[in-house]
């Protein structure tokens, strides 16, 4: 049977219970035990997929096709597992399902209230993933901080479980904020122990209590904490901010995480090993020459928003003992200025990331024109396919005319269109071509060379597409289709035939990198463009005597 570990968050949000959740994960899996996890998001929207990034970051898709919270990306990064749509749930989702039984009869002549009918639905959620997943751990984060209204009923369900699953199959972990106050010069703990109160008034005791920190976290604090909050001395465990969130798996690890869940839980498993997970942070840290890459999109406002091309990003520099210099670029500066040099001149690579709208599209326009003429690598992703795809067409059919019909409706020239599949949808959630699909890549491509296999299955997200009217005439310019689906029809991946390296593709292959295992189309994007030299970029110069 599985066991369950919560995570709750507490005095603010953003405290890091995501990481915290997937480096459990990897210590857990460290210890040869199976690991699946649920995030669990109050907010009433049915999923992310309809709300803007710069209120929730990127949408992270699984390969069944579920628009989900950016945080299952650090799931599977740091676990290595690939999640369904039964690893997020929403109270959308929670209500929804319940009014639909309600609506059919399921509960006729009863009063539907939110406990039990709401908290039974959640606690279905947990033991379905469960069932599936044959997991020996289900990890559960409860997203929001405690306190908060619209988390009570995911709360409930949790102090619930207990019960329902025993109390030697259930851990709650509480991760929060040791805020620091410039003026005294000291960690103040009482924003904790209010926290936990609140947890202890709906009727939850934190078995571990993680203490995020900009600052280290003396003894004596850690006993306050373990004597006002009831938990153990070893269990009150501190996380002070590191450089990279790669670290956090080795510095809870060497604060017993490992050891504490298992006795917790009366589990017995091998002793942790992350050396291989060490090794690669020792070499995250000890790469010193930069590989300088431009990131073109309109959200850069918000990093998160790029979440997983970040880290793929990451990744691929790593395999490369190079260390990543970002520039984030807005499109929309690229727009107000006929010289977009000043802003790309460093940039030995040129990365434009997914989106929607009109908002910005001719500043990447601008971007890949730069990248094309001056030679420099570039790598489009979905809608950084199309818009490689719509500045090639304008220079090889010598018109500013060609466009995707989602930016400009009466294009002459509509380069990119709308999927036939996707011209009778009339709502937005859930709609588009989403999750996982087959790609047959052309032998001798630069696509080919990097995955080094064929078929290839990645994770998509679109409405519109290469619109094969103009496969032929781009063709014969030198736009290679070197990706298509197995039936010829869509267009997956394209590059530029007298160009070092300018690749793109419909799908997010983002989503597939891990910190020892980068995409392939990363990993050779990086490979290309660190030797490419360029101002502000050039290696260092050796030594001499």
């Amino acid at each position: 049977m599985s066991k369950y570990i919560f995570v709750t968050g507490g005095v603010v949000s953003s405290v890091g219970k995501g990481i915290a959740v997937a480096s459990i994960g990897t210590i857990l899996k460290s210890r040869g035990l199976s690991v699946s996890v649920l995030k669990l998001d109050p907010y009433l929207n049915v999923d992310p997929g309809t709300m803007s990034p710069y209120q929730h970051g990127e949408v992270f898709v699984t390969q069944d096709g579920a628009e989900t919270d950016l945080d299952l990306g650090n799931y599977e990064r740091f676990i290595d597992i690939n999640l369904t749509q039964d690893s997020n749930t929403t109270s959308g989702q929670i209500y929804s399902a319940v009014i639909a039984r309600e609506r059919r009869g399921d509960f006729l002549g009863g009063t539907i209230q939110v406990v039990p009918h709401v908290t039974n639905e959640i606690k279905d959620r947990f033991k379905r993933l469960a069932e599936k997943s044959k997991a020996d751990i289900i990890l559960i984060e409860v997203g929001g901080t405690v306190g908060d209204i619209e988390g009570l009923p995911f709360l409930e369900a949790i102090r619930q479980m207990r019960k329902d699953a025993g109390r030697d199959n259930v851990l709650y972990i509480h991760v929060t904020l040791l805020p620091y106050l410039n003026s005294t010069g000291e960690l103040k703990t009482k924003p904790t122990q209010h926290s936990v109160n609140e947890l202890r008034r709906i009727g939850i005791q934190p078995d571990v209590i993680i203490c995020r920190s900009d600052y280290p976290i003396p003894n004596n604090l850690r006993d306050k904490i373990s004597l006002f909050c009831d938990v153990d001395r070893e269990a009150v465990i501190p996380l002070t901010t590191v450089a990279s969130v790669y670290e956090v798996p080795l510095v809870l690890e060497q604060e017993g995480m490992g050891k504490l869940i298992v006795d917790k839980l009366c589990m017995q498993t091998p002793e942790t090993n992350l050396s291989e997970w060490a090794e690669m942070v020792r070499r995250l840290k000890d790469s010193q020459e930069p590989v300088n890459i431009a990131l073109v999109g309109k959200y850069v406002e918000l990093s998160d928003s790029y979440y997983s091309v970040r880290e793929a990003l990451q990744h691929a520099a790593l395999f490369h003992n190079r260390h990543l210099n970002l520039i984030w670029v807005h499109s929309e500066q690229l727009e107000k200025t006929d010289n977009v040099d000043p802003l790309l001149r460093t940039a030995q690579g040129i990365i434009v990331p997914g989106g929607f709208g009109v908002r910005g599209i001719e500043g990447m326009i601008k971007a890949a024109r730069y990248a094309r003429v001056n030679k420099i690598p570039y790598f489009g992703l979905c809608l950084g396919m199309q818009v490689m795809v719509i500045e090639f067409a304008r220079y090889a059919l010598n018109s500013e005319k060609p466009n995707s019909t989602e930016f400009d409706p009466v294009t002459p020239y509509p380069v990119i269109d709308l999927m036939p599949d996707q011209k009778a949808v009339d709502t937005k959630g859930h709609t588009m071509r989403l999750g996982n699909y087959p790609c047959n890549l052309v032998e001798g491509t630069r696509a080919a060379k990097a995955y080094g296999c064929n078929p290839i299955q990645e994770r998509h997200r679109h409405r519109f597409e290469f619109n094969n009217q103009f496969r032929k005439a781009l063709q014969e310019k030198g736009l290679t289709p070197s990706g298509l689906s197995p039936d010829n029809r869509l267009v997956e991946v394209c590059e530029v035939a007298d160009h070092p390296w300018m690749v793109a593709c419909q799908f997010h292959p983002e989503f597939g990198s891990r910190p020892n295992r980068p995409h392939p189309l990363f990993r050779d994007f990086i490979g290309v463009a660190k030797d490419v030299l360029r101002e502000g970029a050039q290696p260092a110069l050796p030594l001499t005597n």
